[in-house]
Formats: C-alpha cells, structure tokens, sequence
C-alpha cells in the first residue's frame, strides 16, 4: 500500500511492488494543436510563425518587434528563387531601427581595441611556430643525407 507525505514544499509517494504491478489508471490527454499556449517550434502546424517560439530570443517583443516580424514574415513567405531577395526594404528597415538601440542590439563587427593586438599576435605565433617547424624537417632531413 502506497504512502503520502508532505516535507515542505514537496510532496513524497512511497509506493510498493503491488503499486508497480497494477496497470495505469492514468489517462492521457490528447494535444490540442490549436492550443496557443502550448510550446511548439518556430513554424506552426498550420505553417505561420510563432511568435512566442523561444528560439527567436524575444526579439518579436522588442522595441524592433515590428520591424523584425515584418523582416521575418517577408522571409518565411517569400515565393522568390532568392529566398528573401524580394525583402530588403524590411531587413533594412529593421536594421535601421536596431543601430537606434545599440546597447539593446550590439554589433557583432565592434570589437574593443583590447581583442585587435592579441589577434594579431597568435597570427604571429603561429607563423613563426609553422616556420621554425619547417626549419626543424629540412635540418632533420639534411643530418640524414650526410649519414
């Protein structure tokens, strides 16, 4: 026979192997696909965007909302052989409404000058580690020619 006990916040069920035995009871309920809120993908069954997916990082609720759901919705619609070539009205509208909020929407290209010199420098390392490598076969190749 089954126990229940309450600690906290949590509710604990000891269940023992005739519980186990039994068939479930449970009954599942069956999805209901015109369910607003239920989590789905970025495409609906029905095939139009959901604007609450997650995966679109809550830029349909920002202050671009607008503009990137026109910029998108032109996209995902678009009949073009360019997917999106027919679009450029809106991705530069919502692109010009982002550079307005830069601290909301950084650019990837902006880097600080701190990230420039140390760039640059594994380029120099790497060089001069390829380059001494090489030095490295040839003198090991001409020490076994003169053997």
């Amino acid at each position: 026979m089954s126990s229940v006990r309450q600690e906290g916040k949590d509710t604990i069920i000891f269940v023992t192997k005739e519980d186990h035995a039994a068939p479930s009871t449970a009954e599942l309920v069956e999805e209901d696909p015109n369910d607003p809120f239920e989590e789905r993908g970025l495409i609906l069954p029905n095939g139009e965007i959901n604007w609450n997916c997650p995966c679109l990082g809550g830029m349909a609720s920002g202050p671009c909302g607008t503009e990137f759901k026109d910029a998108f919705s032109c996209f995902h619609y678009s009949k073009e052989e360019v997917k999106g070539s027919d679009c450029l009205e809106q991705f530069r509208s919502m692109q010009e409404c982002m550079q307005r909020y830069p601290e909301l929407y950084p650019q990837e290209d902006e880097k600080s000058p701190s990230e420039t010199p140390k760039d640059s420098e594994s380029t120099d390392a790497v060089d001069e580690n390829s380059t001494s490598a090489s030095d490295q076969d040839s003198d090991t190749k001409q020490a076994n020619t003169e053997s």
